[in-house]
Order: structure tokens, then C-alpha cells, then sequence
């Protein structure tokens, strides 16, 4: 079990999420859902372990960085890097390996047949930056699938990317699910979220709602959050409980 208790994350003591309490349970499937700047890739920092809480605490429930894999938003990452499709899949192996020098022959064949898995048989040796949107996305979750991690989380994973691999990549996520591995995702399509995800975290900064998606998604808890995200601004005081 994932435990926030009271946790709020703050860039330079102005909290982005504020006083937040809740679980993630084992196995479970999370949609964390907002308006913009309610603070959701913030959460998804925190759980990665790239961003420290500045007050409150986070349980992992024992889970290392080894057993976490984390997509960041598709425009955050350099795809001018001259390196292949395969290569890029390979890094999920290096929890495994201890190198990417040091990849075997096995983790070459996991890499093929997740490459194949995602609908991208073939492109091995093709260069990252030639590929469209929505096959580099297939391209980073085929990297998952070879890291094989416990928690998966997932910031804006069909932002830009076609109907027919938005839907490929979900029935991913859901046999994730089934495999009872944790799975947590930001998202925008509340009818997406209402068709795939049982669990939902409706957060402005705060929590408006936190639970099965039927009576998080609500009209009065989307009222709820548009006034309080219209509520916040930039030059808002300092979090004084989270101070340090």
C-alpha cells in the first residue's frame, strides 16, 4: 500500500499539493485527474522520488526505485538522441543487467517481443526521432513492459496520439491491472477515465475527491475544482504548515 499523510510538495515553499491523505492499494488502477496546475505530474514527481515532500510523509510500502516505472509527458523528453528503437526498449533492462553495456542476448529477445507486444515488430534499428507520436509512445511503453516494474505511473500517456494507439495502449494498461501490478495514471478524458480506470483522485492542489470513479466524477466535484483552482494564484502566500 502507497500512504500519503498529510504530505504537501512545494516549489520554493509554495505548495503545488497541498495537505494531501489518502492510499494507493496493491494492484489497484488510479486515474489522478485536474485542472491545469492542480499539481497531478507534481504527485507522480513525489512517488518517483525525483521531488522530497516538504512536509507530511510518503510510504512506498517497501517498493524501490527498481520497482517503479515511471513515463514522464512525451515533451519532456529529447528525442534528438541519436539512439535505436531497440536500444531505447533495452534500458528497461538495466534493473536487470546492472549496465546497458553489459545487455545480454536475453535482453535483447525481451526487447523484440515487447517491440512486438506494442505493435512495433520490426523496428529494432530505426532511430527514435524518426518515428510519429504515437509510435514513440508504443516505443516507451514497450521499455515498460522490459522493466516489468510493480508501480507504473503514467503522466498524460494519450496526449497527441491517434484513437488506434491510445486504445492499443490502454488494453496494456488494463492487462497491467489484471496482473495486479499498481498502475496510476494523469489524465484528461473523464469518459476515458469512467470506461477504464475504477479509482480516481480528483485533486486542485488539494484533494476534492479521492475514490471509485462513479462518485468521484461528479458534476459538483468538477464545480468544486474549477472554483478552486480560479481560486489560486501565482503570488499566493507560503504554505506556513509546511515550512520548514
Amino acid at each position: 500500500m502507497i500512504k500519503l499523510d498529510d504530505l504537501t510538495l512545494s516549489y520554493e515553499r509554495r505548495p503545488a499539493v497541498h495537505h494531501l491523505s489518502g492510499s494507493f492499494m496493491p494492484g489497484s488502477l488510479t486515474a489522478i485527474v485536474g485542472p491545469n496546475g492542480a499539481g497531478k505530474s507534481t504527485l507522480l514527481k513525489a512517488l518517483v522520488g525525483t521531488l522530497r515532500p516538504s512536509s507530511g510523509a510518503l510510504d512506498l510500502g517497501g517498493l524501490q526505485r527498481r520497482d517503479i516505472a515511471y513515463l514522464p509527458q512525451q515533451t519532456t523528453i529529447d528525442r534528438s538522441f541519436p539512439i535505436s528503437v531497440g536500444d531505447t526498449v533495452m534500458f528497461g533492462d538495466w534493473s536487470r543487467s546492472g549496465g546497458f553495456m553489459t545487455v545480454a542476448g536475453a535482453a535483447r529477445v525481451r526487447a523484440r517481443n515487447a517491440l512486438a507486444a506494442v505493435g512495433l515488430e520490426g523496428f529494432d534499428a530505426r532511430s527514435i526521432g524518426s518515428l510519429s507520436a504515437g509510435q514513440f509512445q508504443r516505443v516507451l511503453f514497450a521499455r515498460m513492459l522490459v522493466q516489468d516494474a510493480k508501480l507504473i505511473l503514467l503522466d498524460e500517456p494519450f496526449t497527441a496520439i491517434d484513437h488506434k494507439t491510445t486504445s492499443d495502449l490502454l488494453r496494456l494498461i488494463v492487462q497491467w491491472h489484471d496482473q495486479a501490478r499498481t498502475v496510476i495514471a494523469v489524465l484528461h478524458d473523464f469518459e476515458q477515465v469512467r470506461a477504464h480506470f475504477p479509482d480516481v483522485l480528483f485533486l486542485a492542489r488539494e484533494a476534492v475527491a479521492w475514490g471509485k470513479a462513479p462518485a468521484v466524477l461528479t458534476p459538483a466535484n468538477q464545480l468544486r475544482a474549477r472554483a478552486m483552482a480560479e481560486a489560486w494564484t501565482p503570488d499566493a502566500e507560503t504554505c506556513h504548515r509546511g515550512a520548514a
